[in-house]
């Protein structure tokens, strides 16, 4: 695939001026891409999953379930747009009449997206996908997964430590799975490499009752949510909903 092989060249030391420089394009086209097809999706909370659990696994169920209750609360639930934990995601806002985006990514082996999106984009770059990801969000729920799960995770829960975004809620669903991590999240806190405030933000929980009450209290109350700004596309700029 040229987008993997063109990233793969970037990040392996200098390029040519022209090869950097066209990079750098790419880039910037490849955020207006996803500026364009999700400027008018929100207010959405985004759901950080891995694609390898099939819909036997009770990982599936659950994550159907809470983007149900999501989606009632009046939110758009977005994902990477992929298999597994996302496809629940997006399959549970459906169920409910919600809206459902994804935000897919090129991959060496081919990630197809998912058959309950009313609306997606497929992005070149993990690092852009990351922050589109992110930037139409005011609430973020971390299902199991793996690496990609995770440098999401700690991506969204930076932004809001150092400030860089607004202090949106961080839900980290299924206790079993994430004991490990919180307990050395803990350990880290011991260390005062953070600190008590940078965790005030996060719920760690099994329960959707409360994963939705603290997203309605640290998003929606806080932020007044309950009405947001609706945005009208510009005919000019051929933009639609």
């Amino acid at each position: 695939m040229t987008e993997v092989k063109s990233e793969i060249k970037f990040l392996s030391g200098p390029q040519s001026r022209w090869e950097e420089f066209t990079f750098i394009i790419r880039v910037v086209l490849d955020f207006i891409k996803g500026f364009r097809a999700l400027h008018f999706v929100g207010p959405c909370v985004t759901f950080f999953g891995s694609p390898r659990f099939a819909e036997s696994h009770a990982y599936y169920s659950e994550s159907r379930h809470i983007a149900r209750r999501v989606a009632q609360l009046g939110f758009t639930v977005m994902t990477g747009g992929g298999l597994g934990l996302m496809e629940a995601a997006n399959r549970g806002a459906k169920e409910v009449g919600g809206r459902s985006v994804g935000c897919n990514v090129a991959l060496p082996m081919e990630q197809a997206p998912n058959r309950y999106l009313d609306k997606w984009v497929s992005i070149r770059y993990f690092f852009v996908r990351k922050t589109l990801l992110i930037k139409y969000s005011y609430a973020f729920i971390v299902l199991p997964g793996g690496f990609g799960t995770m440098d999401e995770f700690f991506e969204a829960v930076t932004l809001t430590q150092t400030k860089k975004k607004l202090r949106f809620p961080i839900v980290i669903f299924d206790r079993d799975f994430h004991k490990d991590l919180m307990d050395y999240i803990e350990w880290m806190k011991e260390k005062k490499t953070i600190s008590e405030e940078d965790l005030s933000l996060i719920l760690v929980t099994d329960s959707i009752d409360e994963a939705v009450e603290f997203i309605n209290e640290k998003s929606i109350i806080r932020y007044g949510l309950a009405a947001p700004k609706k945005r009208t596309p510009a005919p000019w700029l051929l933009e639609h909903q």
